[in-house]
């Protein structure tokens, strides 16, 4: 017995010097880098735990120690991730510690989708429809479908989405995207009629959507949004049809080959500019910021007359004269 006693001590040192031991080698496993190779994708479930995600990089070769982790899970469950559902990317040299600050940390992958400023509704559901790892939910619906789920049933899609660059992760639906822009517009409408000019001819913030659409598809030269928008409004002022064609190839929807001829300008759409007054029933396009800043803050000025120079910059004029002398120059001519 006093020999027992008189090796306790030395029984617990070896104890603590293995315990040391023991646990210096798990944070060596917990530091030690995954085996990868190149970035690998490493996809979260729906509703997986963070000992599912152990077993499953443990299967695919990345993680070799998941005892480590599972020890960690149990000594200390604070140190675990909130895992969130998506797709993680995992870089060579990574350590395991690393791995577990990304998922707490919710990185995940994000594609970018872009809807450029000017494009219709229709070309924003190609592009989403084509987005990779979307969950294309619309691909089937008709517009109307789409403006019912989205809470606005009967109204026009056209021009009621806010072109950007949007990042989605895998899985959110395509009719996620559209909310998002949709309610992006509506903020950015907002603004522009609150910081309106006083005597805009316009009744409504959805008469300056119109406009603005008009504008973005005339403009090639961004410096010129305004003073287009202000050509515009002045002949909107004066009872002046606004004549402008991007309205007559809107209405021509699929009929238009890529020419405007004599016959469609004289043709009753209710898009067409050149045979209707005021400005045609919905938008033609999705403006952007810029273009709806300058439908309701247009530049003063007399021109009433634009032409397309051929380089995206226009020639304004203030009369019929000077404005037939710039179609001879820069269309006719050419």
């Amino acid at each position: 017995m006093k020999r027992v006693a008189k090796l306790l001590p030395l029984l617990l040192i070896l104890a603590a010097l293995a315990l040391g031991a023991g646990y210096r080698y798990w944070q060596t496993r917990l530091e030690a880098p995954l085996a990868l190779d190149a970035p690998t994708l490493y996809e979260v479930p729906s509703g997986a735990g963070f000992q599912r995600v152990v077993r499953e990089l443990g299967e695919r070769g990345i993680l070799a120690d998941g005892w480590a982790f599972r020890l960690l899970g149990r000594l200390e469950p604070e140190a675990m991730p909130d895992l969130r559902p998506g797709e993680y990317r995992l870089t060579p040299g990574m350590s395991g510690r690393e791995l577990l600050g990304l998922l707490d940390r919710h990185e995940v992958v994000t594609y970018p989708l872009t809807v450029p400023e000017g494009w219709t509704f229709a070309q924003m559901r190609a592009e989403l429809d084509a987005a990779p790892k979307l969950e294309h939910r619309t691909a089937d619906w008709s517009d109307a479908e789409i403006m019912a789920a989205l809470g606005r049933e009967g109204e026009q899609p056209e021009g009621r989405f806010f072109p950007d660059t949007y990042r989605y992760r895998k899985g959110v639906s395509d009719l996620a995207i559209l909310r998002q822009s949709l309610e992006r517009m509506d903020d950015m409408l907002a603004e522009a009629w609150e910081g309106r000019d006083d005597d805009l001819p316009l009744d409504t913030p959805y008469q300056a959507l119109i406009l603005a659409s008009l504008v973005e598809r005339e403009t090639g030269a961004p410096e010129e949004r305004d003073r287009i928008a202000g050509v515009f409004v002045r002949r909107l002022e004066r009872g002046m049809r606004l004549q402008t064609d991007p309205t007559v190839i809107y209405g021509m929807g699929d009929d238009y080959d890529g020419n405007i001829t004599r016959a469609d300008l004289r043709e009753p759409t209710p898009y067409n500019t050149y045979v209707i007054d005021g400005l045609p029933p919905t938008p033609i396009a999705l403006p952007g910021k810029a273009a709806l800043q300058a439908a309701v803050r247009p530049a003063e000025g007399q021109a009433l007359y634009f032409v397309a120079r051929g380089d995206g910059t226009h020639q304004f004029s203030r009369s019929l004269r000077e404005h037939n002398n710039a179609v001879n120059r820069y269309i006719r001519n050419r």
